[in-house]
């Protein structure tokens, strides 16, 4: 039976922020205690009054519960509901104890006050004109924020994304999602085409709409880049499309054609590379990604026809000086190297932990500065530059750093016009460089610079689209050379060792009877129990024996995200066990507490933090409404609203610890994550390691990752895009010669 109550909220016991469902405890007049009430009540806060309509019901666990499927917030209530209200964080500027002071002096008349005599706010001890100009914000943003919310709750969205939504297109939001609501599947984070077209099916949006179709054609594609390919083969595209779009294959084909004329995709022949003509054989590409493998193939074709500005050196006198001054005997293979980026334009080297590739750089950089060279040292993350600073004795920067990334003035700003002031440039962890970042990096570099780039091709590929490294050693248009011998100190290290052992696809030995050894196989098959060995592992053992610091030395990486031995559960696990207590706030199913490692999962250019960038929760404040994180001493804010951008990193996926070192590392290991056992997912595992690695697991699980050498294929046509550029220009200087 149909009912209406209208009560005050006294706490929030459960939100879910994908959906808004909240289950709220409410004081309503004639009721001796409280009632339960569970509906839809996005953004609620304590000290709220709501009108309710519903039925009231009976939980088999929790009792008497009134279920409402439609509300109407009024304002708060008496002194203390207004209170409450304020201090509940929602206002930016307001905590419990500012609120406390207001509401003392201004009582029933507080939210008028705020609302139309702002200002009268400076007679509270604590508030000046900066803090009332926030509040003031604060205030008006809010009474948007809750339009929004409103208005996207009545299309089927969730109050997660409202302010998300609020933040991209500020008062002009309801009229943006309504004249396109798709846009918010390409503009706003966390937001899909799945939600999207709900949100256009309740305003009315046709079902075969172009608008709704392109939508859909770029989102499958965007969704294709995300896994790594910078194009992706039409058919197979038709076919993910017309699964998502539900609609038959000449409607999406209209799509493509549409989006094509407009320059949003490049459809490219691929009979090329057939003996006989197939229909439909075509590439589709993202135009950013055409452009970006188009221009990194040609600039480093350029690149190597131009003239170096490296003076021609004696490369034997050269090698024999270095070794004599650094007092060290280079192997054949590294001179060859050493030899190789003397003489060339641009070249590779590769090879695994302990081959001596940074015996080879620092060599190589003591060589080029005798003769005066300007040099420029560079990784793709934060961590590998610092390593790379650490090993070289010279200023490694990030790629963005290096190619000075502006917000401000958009984009990067060394580019053709700007270029880089260098002579040689040196790229550490180059298996990372996606296809995008490869692109800006040739177009910053002056065609006269010597470019090396460095990397392990064994390791798993870019998170980005593309597979830069591969596909340049693949054309065989660049000079690579690959170490493969192990040197004499890295042999005794099992964790070097075991790692060739796997490339050779080899299980390395199991047992080991020495507590002291790096590398170490705890076996155990039942998930629930690795999960409490990890734990374990984490803050007790490791710590004890080996002197680590539970939380910055020891990473636990895992294959997967979730389930039992995922990084979700991990994650939750091990804050309970490391971090239990202190200020938090608590954003979905993630809390961030004081002291919580997090990492960045995109790249945010504004605050200079990027996808993988792991700091420390150094602050929570419900007042300003702001987290406080530290990554490498820098410390960065972020607002409540941008909190899913942070992940809790005591545990992470293996992609997510590329380019990183860590002293330990923990490794969980079933045949329940069949799907992503492969060779170079252990191989970059374990060679995450410094100086221990654990793995807890089954021998089985781990036999099979050893065996799988197959990789994922990703669509990139840059390895054929540089060997028809080196051929062209050879038949040009044939033609020339002639």
């Amino acid at each position: 039976m149909t009912a209406e109550l209208r009560g005050q909220i006294e706490r929030i016991t459960y939100t879910n922020e994908e959906n808004g469902y909240t289950i709220a405890r409410v004081r309503v007049a004639g009721e001796r205690d409280l009632i339960t009430a569970v509906g839809n009540l996005p953004a609620a806060v304590p000290g709220e009054v709501i009108q309710m309509t519903g039925e009231w019901t009976h939980h088999p666990r929790y009792g008497k519960q009134f279920r409402f499927h439609r509300y109407r917030t009024l304002a708060p209530a008496g002194v203390a509901g207004i209170e409450r209200y304020l201090g509940s964080g929602l206002i930016k500027g307001i905590g419990p104890v500012m609120a406390r002071r207001i509401v003392k002096t201004f009582g029933e008349e507080t939210l008028e006050v705020i609302d139309r005599r702002v200002e009268e706010l400076s007679r509270v001890e604590g508030i000046g004109d900066k803090r009332i100009d926030m509040i003031r914000r604060a205030w008006e943003d809010q009474k948007e924020i809750r339009e929004v919310m409103i208005f996207l709750q009545a299309h089927g969205v969730s109050s997660a994304y409202a302010t998300r939504i609020f933040k991209q297109y500020g008062r002009d939001s309801i009229s943006v999602v309504k004249e396109n609501p798709y846009r918010l599947a390409t503009d706003v984070f966390g937001i899909g085409f799945v939600t999207a077209d709900r949100i256009a099916e309740k305003l009315g949006f046709a079902r075969e709409s172009p608008v709704r179709l392109e939508a859909g054609v770029l989102y499958v594609l965007g969704r294709m880049a995300d896994e790594g390919h910078v194009y992706y083969p039409y058919e197979p595209l038709v076919a993910k499309c017309r699964e998502i779009l539900d609609v038959p294959d000449e409607n999406v084909a209209r799509a493509f054609g549409g989006i094509a004329l407009e320059g949003r995709i490049v459809m490219e022949d691929l009979n090329e590379a057939l003996d006989t003509f197939r229909e439909n054989h075509k590439a589709v590409y993202l135009a950013p990604y055409h452009h970006a493998e188009c221009s990194a193939a040609s600039r480093l074709g350029a690149l190597l026809r131009a003239r170096p500005s490296i003076r021609p050196v004696d490369a034997d006198k050269a090698l024999a000086w270095v070794q004599d001054r650094l007092s060290i005997t280079l192997a054949e293979r590294q001179a060859d190297a050493i030899r190789c980026a003397l003489e060339s334009k641009a070249m590779v080297i590769t090879g695994g932990p302990g081959t001596g590739k940074t015996t080879i750089i620092n060599a190589l950089l003591h060589i080029v500065s005798e003769l005066g060279v300007r040099i420029q040292l560079a990784a793709p993350t934060g961590r590998a530059a610092k390593r790379m600073t650490e090993a070289a004795g010279m200023e490694a920067k990030t790629i963005h750093r290096l190619l000075e990334f502006s917000m401000q003035k958009g984009g990067f700003q060394r580019n053709d016009r700007f270029p880089l002031e260098c002579d040689l440039l040196v790229v550490d962890e180059a298996s990372m460089i996606d296809t995008l970042l490869m692109h800006h990096l040739l177009k910053a570099l002056p065609p006269t610079a010597t470019l090396v780039l460095v990397g392990d091709v064994n390791q798993l590929p870019s998170v980005g689209a593309g597979n830069v490294l591969r596909d340049v050693i693949q054309s065989r248009v660049l000079p690579v050379v690959t170490l493969d011998q192990i040197f004499r100190q890295a042999r005794e290290s099992r964790i070097v060792v075991n790692a060739h052992r796997i490339l050779r696809g080899t299980l390395p030995p199991l047992k080991s009877d020495r507590p002291e050894e790096d590398f170490h196989f705890v076996p155990q098959e039942d998930p629930d129990q690795v999960v409490r060995i990890i734990q374990e592992l984490v803050r007790e053992r490791i710590p004890a024996r080996f002197r680590l610091d539970p939380v910055d030395d020891i990473q636990v990486l895992t294959p997967m995200h979730r389930g039992t031995v995922g990084a979700e559960n991990l994650n939750r696990v091990l804050q309970e066990a490391l971090n239990p207590e202190g200020d938090s706030v608590t954003r979905g199913n993630r809390c961030f507490r004081v002291g919580d490692k997090v990492m960045q999962i995109r790249n945010d250019y504004e605050r200079e933090v990027y996808n993988g960038d792991i700091g420390r929760v150094r602050e929570v404040d419900l007042e300003t409404r702001e987290l406080l994180v530290a990554f490498d001493g820098r410390p960065v804010p972020y607002d409540f609203s941008d909190l899913d951008e942070l992940v809790p990193a005591y545990a992470v996926s293996v992609h997510k610890s590329q380019g990183s070192e860590y002293p330990a590392v923990v490794i969980p290991l079933l045949t329940q994550h069949y799907v992503l056992l492969q060779r170079n997912l252990i191989y970059t595992a374990i060679t995450r390691g410094k100086t221990l690695v654990v793995i807890v697991g089954t021998a089985k699980a781990f036999g099979i990752a050893v065996k799988n050498d197959r990789t994922e294929k990703r669509h990139s046509r840059l390895a054929r895009r540089l060997q028809a550029g080196f051929e062209t220009a050879q038949g040009g200087a044939r033609r020339n010669a002639g």
